[in-house]
């Protein structure tokens, strides 16, 4: 969706960057690493086109009923193409510089972070109500569509319906290219150093998906989902304001939900343990 794609895209970047956080960590350059070549690839090829394509032919449902293809302002087309690449680059750009730092949890944070805010909008929107949006297919405008009944039929037929089918045919290509790589991209990094070897000898490209499943969909699609409720009982401001530093004590925390799920996934060493000679750099 155009509202959303431009956190989709950075946290797509930002993950890819994170995956092959051991192999770029020394890397002098973001352009010259081919891990931020490949993403490029992802983004220019699979991602971006894929929007266009559901912004052309579901144009009420992916502006989430904000235009249809009558009002749809024209030069948004271009912008939301190159966005949905440029905001990937800044997302990878970015997670380089913090894994330089060897700042490994802020550096998978980005992703993080891009995934929340996705959801956010999915979730709640800029009026509370993202979700009917999301799960109503219809060529009606926003006021039909906001004003008729929401419940478990209407998101049942959407489930099948042309624009649900076209999603599952999209994700079935670019869903296992981007959870393959950045399995594959983690674990050929523990292999490089800087990292807790005796667990790492245990986690196969599957538990390095698994694990950031879970971080995407139960860990920041929840927070996602309480921060959309908090508004909706106490209003924006406040909501937000009590969301913000309870996303960061249990989610962000020394004991966090997310930071010890980032910690299963960065496999760091033990404080104070210097990492084993010099970081090879790696190309797939």
């Amino acid at each position: 969706m155009v509202q959303v794609d431009v956190f989709w895209s950075y946290a797509i970047g930002a993950g890819f960057a994170a995956a092959a956080g051991r192999q770029i960590m020394d890397e002098p350059r973001t352009t010259d690493s081919p891990y931020y070549r490949k993403t490029l690839i992802y983004l220019a090829t699979l991602f971006a086109p894929s929007g266009v394509m559901l912004l052309w032919i579901f144009t009420a449902w992916e502006t989430m009923y904000f235009w249809d293809r009558q009002t749809l302002p024209g030069y948004l087309v271009p912008v939301f193409c190159i966005t949905n690449v440029t905001q990937g680059m800044l997302g990878f750009w970015i997670t380089h510089k913090l894994i330089k730092s060897r700042e490994w949890f802020w550096a998978n944070m980005q992703w993080v972070f891009g995934y929340l805010f996705m959801f956010f909008i999915l979730v709640h929107g800029w009026d509370g109500k993202g979700y009917r949006r999301f799960f109503t297919y219809t060529a009606n405008q926003k006021a039909q569509v906001l004003a008729q009944g929401f419940g478990p039929w209407v998101a049942l037929k959407w489930a099948v319906s042309p624009v649900a089918l076209t999603l599952y045919a999209m994700g079935v290509i670019m869903l296992p290219v981007m959870f393959y790589w950045i399995g594959k991209w983690a674990t050929e990094g523990y292999k490089l150093g800087y990292v807790d070897k005796e667990r790492a000898r245990y986690v196969t490209v599957g538990g390095v998906v698994k694990l950031v499943c879970r971080i995407v969909f139960l860990d920041t699609l929840g927070s996602a989902i309480v921060w959309s409720l908090l508004i909706h009982v106490i209003g924006w401001g406040w909501g937000t304001l009590v969301f913000a530093p309870l996303f960061g004590f249990v989610c962000c925390g020394p004991s966090g939900i997310i930071r010890k799920d980032i910690n299963r996934l960065t496999l760091e060493p033990a404080a104070g343990s210097a990492p084993e000679g010099v970081v090879a750099r790696a190309e797939t």
